[in-house]
């Protein structure tokens, strides 16, 4: 079974920004505009379509099909293309499929560690109800997170014995 968290710190770091959750909460809300209009069962290329035009009259900056290319090692391997990237922040993955199978998601986080991004969010628009269909996941490795502050831990506080019978 798939976990879907939806989580709000980051191991290390805190809470995410608040302006990284606005723009996962105003995509979410342009994706269940479309879902709401067209409904599951289309193929993937009219949801992306549909999603394009909503994003673009939210006045949201993206690139669509955007090209990442993949190191290993020393060389760059071939590229791959994201269905919508937003600028060092955010990869949504598009899907149309009956069930998200883990190998979905763990291509989205491939994808988050490739184009070197903090957030994804992969979105199947085959659920009946979108909400459903939503999965977002983390990369604590991209150059954004490892810039955000680390998290403040405070001191340890003296232990105290519970049973001081032994004592005296």
């Amino acid at each position: 079974m798939i976990e879907r968290p939806e989580p709000e710190s980051i191991p290390g770091y805190g809470r995410i920004p608040a302006a990284w959750n606005d723009l996962t909460r105003r995509v979410i809300g342009c994706a269940m505009e479309v879902h709401t209009h067209l409904g599951p069962g289309l193929v993937e290329r009219l949801y992306e379509d549909a999603l394009d035009y909503e994003l673009r009259r939210a006045g949201i900056a993206f690139a669509r099909q955007h090209p990442v290319r993949v190191r290993y090692k020393e060389i760059v391997l071939s590229e791959q293309r994201l269905d919508l990237f937003f600028p060092d922040l955010l990869v949504v993955e598009i899907k149309a499929v009956e069930h998200v199978p883990d190998i979905h998601l763990a291509q989205l986080v491939s994808y988050l560690r490739s184009a070197d991004v903090p957030l994804g969010l992969l979105i199947n628009f085959n659920a009946m109800r979108l909400k459903d269909g939503i999965f977002r996941r983390i990369n604590p490795y991209s150059t954004a997170i490892r810039a955000l502050p680390p998290l403040k831990r405070s001191p340890p506080s003296p232990s105290v014995p519970s049973d001081t019978s032994g004592f005296g």
